[in-house]
């Protein structure tokens, strides 16, 4: 069985490049198309010219090439992968070929943060990146949190590691289309700090977790109905993974799952959320599920209690 786990990618017999999107994979290889094949592409990977998917042109060509591979996302049958590329593999090689990577490298392992604990997905991984790419960084289990604390105290110095500006700002909330205003997601992403700039290219701190931390699926149950509730969260170890996991205080909901990079890492334990969504019903357990599709309408996450402390600052 093919050992693979978020963030990495796979390349498979007719060169179509995947980002792997889950831990687990009982039926093939849970995944999302993003490069295929093109003779006018503009990127170029191992002698062959790729054109990037967006995620519902990506669905669209997978409807009609593979039906049978699409689920709520694509799974992609073992037999079928050639190449599994990690971004743990990667790391080294960008160290020597881009000062960039090499500069949030060279901050973290200051830091302590030892290189197999790093990696680079999204383009860099697949050797597709243009002039304009930003940088997938990735760090893998609880080093994630060590790392972004490094990152934050070195955009405070003299560096090439910097803070987003307002422009760069609203350019991801744009892309994000959030159900939030951009003071909202600004005042959530402020605290955040895995975000920046390297040199005049954006950069993301992605979590992926440790093997150790990769234990059961979260099995799939029946959704019923939207819901909004303000709850106490509880843990948040896991905010910053795909899906998003917050364990709540809730007279009917145990926990909730975001699917939507917007809303990863939005709260801390002990603060109040507002949350709205679709319930899913898992045996005798509910829980709340925002990113319920790629741009979800009249689901979010909010920090109440964050929130109310920014307008007393």
């Amino acid at each position: 069985m093919l050992k693979t786990r978020l963030r990495d990618f796979i390349q498979t017999d007719e060169n179509w490049l995947f980002a792997v999107v889950d831990y687990f994979h009982k039926d093939g290889i849970r995944a999302i198309l993003r490069y295929l094949p093109d003779e006018k592409g503009e990127r170029e990977f191992q002698g062959i010219r790729y054109k990037k998917y967006d995620f519902g042109p990506a669905f669209e060509f997978m409807r009609k090439e593979r039906p049978e591979w699409v689920r709520d996302v694509h799974v992609v049958p073992e037999k079928a992968v050639k190449k599994l590329l990690r971004p743990s593999e990667k790391i080294s090689e960008l160290v020597e070929t881009d000062s960039r990577v090499a500069a949030i490298v060279k901050t973290l392992e200051k830091a302590g943060i030892p290189r197999s604990s790093l990696g680079v997905t999204g383009s860099r991984l697949a050797g597709l990146q243009n002039k304009n790419s930003d940088i997938d960084f990735v760090v893998y289990g609880p080093a994630w949190f060590k790392a972004r604390a490094a990152i934050s105290a070195a955009k405070k110095e003299e560096g090439p590691l910097e803070e987003i500006d307002e422009e760069m700002w609203e350019r991801i909330y744009k892309k994000r289309i959030p159900e939030i205003s951009f003071e909202e997601f600004r005042l959530h992403e402020a605290r955040k700090g895995n975000r920046g700039m390297v040199d005049g290219t954006y950069f993301d701190l992605l979590f992926t977790r440790d093997w150790s931390q990769i234990r059961e699926p979260h099995l799939r149950g029946k959704d019923t109905h939207k819901l909004k509730i303000k709850a106490k969260v509880t843990n948040a170890d896991f905010a910053f993974d795909n899906p998003a996991y917050y364990k709540i205080e809730h007279e009917e909901i145990d926990h909730v799952l975001s699917y939507t990079h917007t809303y990863a890492g939005q709260a801390l334990p002990g603060e109040i959320i507002e949350a709205r969504g679709v319930v899913e019903e898992v045996g005798d357990m509910k829980r709340l599920v925002v990113g319920t599709s790629r741009e979800p309408k009249g689901e979010w996450i909010k920090s109440l209690t964050w929130l109310e402390k920014c307008k007393s600052l």
